[in-house]
């Protein structure tokens, strides 16, 4: 009889192969191990040895825990997602030092429910699983993990030299006064049925982000510490992953960030610098979920009888969106930003903005130098006028500042 790694390494080239029957013969054989007394235990060994290796190759190929989850979520399911967080966990017991802070931070997220039982036993007791389905759940992420391909390294990832001083992405999550506050502001938005509240509540929330940005800047420009800008990958799934890449571009443009749409990872990395990303991924999560809900009530609203496709219409309704709400978000910085320059001097703050932004667009072109545009296609009139009507019932119209242009958009006569 073949040896545990050996059957592991050929019930893996079966399951990367076309011939289906030919898998299933591999799983049978590791159902059936060794032969020896223990050969049900070494094999469950054998994968768990070949998963660990594969999760430290990942490490320094730029993936990060919270990317392996959504992206094992994505492509197998949540069952195979809890399987990966077990073999996460048990792979930082044995990883080398350091392991900066955020590391951990993410996988204590990830892991609370782990236990220092064997994986595959623990894992599938807990999800009930009999032994060929959960070998046929361990093979499948084993595979996922070993055709994952190298992404942007955003941080120095464990055991590398800049691990023991890596910052985090962003300002404390929790620990910020004002973050608080904005996170408070942003889930009332969330909730009210009512526009005009929403738009009260998300403007005032996108002035504090955007005041918040300009002290920060001028803070570390007066320490001089010499920090580059960061990165966070925010989640851009399907239904409608274009959609909501649109939307993480515009919140991200309106925050002195950069977004790169990754389509087949589902995706999207933003580079920038704490403060901002911190206020990217907020307003994005917040932004999404009043869109959402806008649209759902659109399609309410939709006069029977309409021509087109729900899918076609909602898609269009969340491009306008997008496209809106970003106008209303960079008025609201801009406002911030001729506050702040009256108030200190435009000698003083706009030569550090222009710096940090500078060093944002090289930061993009360093990590992604290949970057492609892609030209938004409008299908659907009818979704568009409800989708841009949506966003200025949410406008962010800040202290007074102008009442933005019109989107220009046609539809697609196909």
């Amino acid at each position: 009889m073949p040896d545990a790694d050996e059957l592991v390494a050929n019930a893996l080239a079966a399951v990367r192969g076309t011939d289906v029957r030919q898998a299933e013969r591999q799983l049978d054989q590791l159902m059936v191990g060794t032969g020896a007394a223990d050969g049900t235990t070494a094999v469950d060994a054998a994968l768990l040895r070949r998963l660990l290796r594969g999760l430290g190759r990942l490490w320094p190929r730029g993936w990060q825990p919270v990317d392996l989850d959504r992206i094992t979520t994505r492509r197998l399911d949540a069952r195979a997602a809890r399987l990966l967080r077990d073999a996460m966990a048990a792979q930082r017991r044995e990883q080398a030092e350091p392991v900066p802070a955020w590391w951990d931070e993410q996988l204590r997220e990830l892991t609370a429910g782990a236990d220092d039982r064997g994986v595959l036993a623990g894992w599938s007791a807990r999800e009930g699983l009999d032994r060929a389905d959960a070998l046929r759940t361990a093979v499948d992420t084993l595979a996922l993990v070993e055709s994952l391909p190298p992404i942007a390294v955003l941080r120095p990832p464990p055991g590398s030299a800049g691990a023991a001083t890596a910052r985090p992405a962003g300002t404390a999550r929790s620990g910020s006064p004002m973050l608080d506050r904005v996170r408070a502001l942003l889930a009332k938005a969330e909730s009210t049925t009512f526009p005009a509240e929403a738009e009260a509540l998300t403007g005032k929330a996108q002035e504090l982000i955007a005041r918040h940005s300009i002290d920060e800047a001028l803070l570390a420009a007066g320490a001089e510490r010499g920090d580059l800008p960061g990165g966070v990958r925010l989640g851009t799934d399907t239904p409608y992953a274009g959609a909501k890449a649109l939307l993480v571009q515009e919140v991200a443009a309106a925050n002195r960030c950069e977004a790169v749409w990754s389509d087949d990872l589902g995706f999207t990395t933003v580079l920038g610098w704490p403060a901002d990303l911190v206020a990217v991924e907020l307003l994005y999560t917040s932004l999404l979920v009043q869109a959402t809900a806008a649209m759902l009530r659109g399609r309410a609203e939709r006069r029977p009888g309409s021509g087109r496709r729900t899918k076609v219409w909602d898609e269009s309704f969340l491009n306008a969106f997008a496209l809106r709400i970003g106008e209303r978000l960079r008025t609201a910085t801009e406002a911030a930003d001729q506050a702040a320059a009256k108030a200190t001097g435009p000698e003083r703050l706009l030569p550090v903005l222009a710096a940090r932004s500078e060093a944002v667009q090289e930061r993009l072109d360093t990590l992604f130098p290949g970057v492609t545009r892609h030209r938004l296609s409008v299908r659907d009139a009818e979704g568009w006028s409800s989708g841009t009507s949506a966003a200025d019932r949410a406008s962010l119209d800040v202290g007074g500042a102008r009442k933005p242009r019109q989107v220009p958009g046609r539809p697609d006569p196909r």
